[in-house]
């Protein structure tokens, strides 16, 4: 079958697809951009039903469009990210194929590019742009036997409370998407469990401005990459029900039992890490300590900002944190679901070039691999704290679209050259 030629092949057409089209199509790049399902397809069918992005509308989005139907201080449902992300790849013309499948990309042998391979016929490209994003493959670890409780899944899968069994549920993870899976349950008159590990507790709004703010005119969304395996700890933040701070202890006081961090399991019972407490504290260090850079940048810049002194007051402790549980019989404990909230992981087996360790993750530095040519884009910390956020996934997308024009230049001089020769 005779192959496609192209410029640029960038697999995936989420945010990070989208937005890499974008800057491509400002440099006059020739490209097209694969999919297997639809644009944005995670956001519509790996997520449940009441979510809503984690920052306002104001905040979470291109810089080229706003959102039509939400107020800039609202957050975006599931449906409206995806229908956004729709209608900006229509305004911007990004030549986004979809219900194509890439199976394979491998270097040309003997002459500059790499053969992509799909399900609809071969492209050749002189670059590829991984843009597939973190969220490939949910993570459940192998903890829990299969049968031990009736019902197990990962938070990818949960839609709603009526999805799941009569009983209790334990939610396994308390990141964002792990804290209000739980108190969706607990509000739908579930018992709910939820196992707490290391996290981040920013709050939701402070002295009148959301925590997204916060963290641009403090600098704190260009932090570099943390040493590895810091920059895997989870951001427990919610825009649910017009967006809230996430509280541990408001929680508790809601019938929320939490956990320490869900070690092992034998014969019918589950062992939980004595790190509790430990998890709580320093939580609640981290939400206090940016209360106190923002006030010290409201005193330093003389803003007019409301004070907001009962932010600071953390209340007791619960007794599930004092005196945390440390095992749970799951079939006396009524548990007939577990919730796995506990990530996911890539999945790079298609890209058959010298550009990922022996784990399979990628090397790379700011989206741009080891191997000549092929680029990442769309993982946490690619560049800075905000990548993993869609506006930080377009200004990644910016820097690795430069990249590209750096080397058509030097192979335009390169030919040059040689026809001068």
């Amino acid at each position: 079958m005779p192959s496609e030629e192209t410029e640029v092949v960038v697999v995936g057409a989420g945010q990070a697809g989208v937005a890499m089209s974008e800057h491509l199509g400002a440099h006059g790049i020739p490209h097209v951009v694969l999919e297997r399902h639809r644009i944005a397809e995670r956001w519509r069918t790996e997520r449940w039903d009441s979510l809503v992005a984690n920052g306002p509308a104001w905040h979470d989005r291109f810089p080229g469009l706003e959102f039509a139907d939400v107020a800039p201080d609202a957050f975006a449902s599931k449906d409206q990210v995806a229908e956004y992300f729709s209608a900006y790849a229509e305004k911007i013309g990004a030549p986004i194929r979809c219900g194509v499948e890439v199976t394979s990309v491998r270097r040309h042998a003997g002459r500059p590019g790499f053969r992509v391979e799909t399900s609809t016929g071969p492209i050749d490209a002189r670059f590829v742009v991984a843009a597939t994003g973190p969220f490939q493959h949910p993570v459940i670890p192998p903890v829990v036997p299969d049968g031990a409780v009736p019902v197990q899944i990962h938070s990818s899968g949960y839609r709603n409370p009526g999805q799941l069994p009569e009983g209790a549920v334990l939610v396994v993870g308390a990141g964002s998407s792990g804290v209000q899976i739980a108190d969706e349950l607990r509000r739908s008159g579930r018992r709910v469990l939820l196992s707490v590990g290391p996290h981040d507790r920013p709050p939701r709004e402070y002295r009148g401005r959301d925590f997204c703010w916060w963290l641009g005119v403090l600098g704190l969304w260009d932090a570099e990459t943390p040493p590895q395996g810091a920059e895997h700890v989870t951001i427990a933040v919610s825009g649910a029900r017009g967006g809230h701070t996430v509280d541990f202890r408001a929680l508790a006081a809601d019938g929320i039992e939490l956990l320490g961090m869900t070690a092992s399991y034998e014969a019918g019972v589950l062992h939980f890490a004595p790190d509790l407490a430990a998890n709580i504290a320093a939580g609640d260090a981290k939400y206090l300590a940016l209360l106190q850079a923002a006030d010290a940048y409201v005193e330093r810049n003389g803003l007019d900002l409301p004070e907001e002194p009962s932010a600071h007051v953390l209340g007791p402790e619960p007794a599930c944190v004092t005196d945390p549980r440390l095992s749970l019989d799951l079939a006396e404990a009524g548990v007939t679901s577990i919730v796995w909230a506990t990530g996911f992981a890539t999945d790079y087996s298609w890209l058959d070039v010298d550009a990922l360790d022996d784990r399979g993750r990628p090397r790379q530095h700011r989206g741009v691999s080891s191997e000549p040519g092929v680029y990442f884009l769309g993982l946490p910390w690619l560049s800075r704290r905000g990548s993993s956020f869609i506006w930080g996934v377009w200004h990644d997308a910016r820097h690795i679209a430069d990249q590209i024009t750096i080397q058509r230049s030097y192979l335009t001089h390169d030919a040059a050259r040689r026809s001068e020769a």
